[in-house]
């Protein structure tokens, strides 16, 4: 029986690569020399420091271009407001991955309102979609496609 996965995720090379040009380019740029400004990236978490508030909106801008040259879709970026202590400004930036089990309920709902022949089952942090026709299935990867959801969602594990 044929069957694919909706996962939601990053490669997180890429983004420690994007991180790391980010890093770059705030190093060489005139407008930052001098400043401290720096990104560092942990765990999916990615911590934008600088002096003032109006240097971490650019870097903020910076850093959204690097991940998407890299293939990463911002929209699982989540953005906390800016902190700022004394002489230095922080903002904290937390890349999400895995289907929220709201979103993943959400997902299961959408396709059963799509009465097609296919069964959606939550597991983990994915959904598995099976059904008897290939072309249901491709139904089903066309309708989340022009969904306009929260995260952005990737089809693989495609077996037939």
């Amino acid at each position: 029986m044929p069957s694919f996965d909706i996962v939601s995720e990053y490669d997180l090379h890429e983004a420690n690569n994007a991180v790391d040009q980010a890093n770059r380019e705030v190093t060489t740029r005139f407008d930052f020399k001098g400043s401290g400004a720096r990104y560092e990236f942990k765990d999916g978490i990615i911590t934008m420091s600088a002096e003032v508030e109006f240097q971490l909106q650019q870097m903020l801008d910076i850093l959204q271009g690097k991940l998407t040259k890299r293939g990463i879709d911002i929209t699982c970026m989540d953005i906390a407001d800016p902190q700022i202590a004394g002489k230095t400004a922080q903002q904290i930036l937390t890349l999400k991955q895995g289907l929220e089990t709201d979103l993943a309920r959400k997902i299961v709902k959408l396709i059963k309102q799509k009465k097609l022949k296919v069964q959606a089952a939550i597991q983990g942090e994915k959904v598995r979609v099976t059904g008897k026709k290939r072309d249901d299935l491709q139904q089903v990867i066309q309708m989340l496609k022009e969904q306009d959801l929260d995260m952005p969602l990737q089809f693989n594990n495609f077996r037939d």
